[in-house]
């Protein structure tokens, strides 16, 4: 997918040092929606750790993560985790963009291009997601992708210092019986 000069592809362990750069640039930005990290996360060592990680999920049907990529670098992420086949058949997704990008559809783009290969790659019939109760910015990019808020949870998540309640989105991608 290119949206707007920014390719969205799997992402890679040769994407940990420009990884690296990008958040550190956007540790403040991002900090009040994101767990507390070790230092070793803003290096590129931390970073090759995390995408092998990930990596590691992909290659066991757990995960598909994607690097947003501008002139060679990267400009966010989107992941679809947790993946679950069977009767169940979900997976929730993740996402963040530089700051410097923010607020200019790349976000619903690429979360609308994960939606599809859920549905037309995985099999999935649903994508979760959950925001914090105040970051409104997330909850558009998620309504206009067609995901509808069907909970709280109460301090669902350990974000930036306290567990923090979270809305709880999800959209279905379609009513076909699973593939087991």
């Amino acid at each position: 997918m290119i949206f707007d000069g920014v390719e969205m592809r799997e992402i890679r362990t040769a994407d940990a040092a420009g990884l690296a750069e990008v958040l550190e640039r956007n540790r403040a930005y991002l900090a009040p929606y994101e767990p507390r990290r070790p230092e070793a996360f803003y290096t590129e060592a931390g970073q090759l750790a995390r995408i092998e990680g990930l990596l590691a999920d992909r290659d066991g049907g757990r995960a598909r993560p994607y690097v947003l990529v501008a002139d060679g670098l990267p400009v966010g992420a989107i992941s679809l985790v947790s993946i679950v086949l069977g009767p169940l058949c979900t997976g929730a997704v993740g996402y963040w963009i530089d700051r410097d990008r923010a607020g200019k559809g790349l976000a619903t783009a690429a979360l609308e291009e994960v939606c599809r290969i859920a549905r037309d790659e995985v099999g999935l019939h649903r994508v979760d997601a959950g925001t914090l109760v105040d970051n409104l910015a997330s909850q558009r990019v998620l309504a206009k992708v067609g995901f509808e808020q069907y909970g709280l949870a109460p301090r669902y998540l350990h974000i930036d210092g306290a567990w923090r309640d979270h809305r709880l989105f999800q959209r279905i991608l379609h009513d076909d019986p699973p593939a087991l």
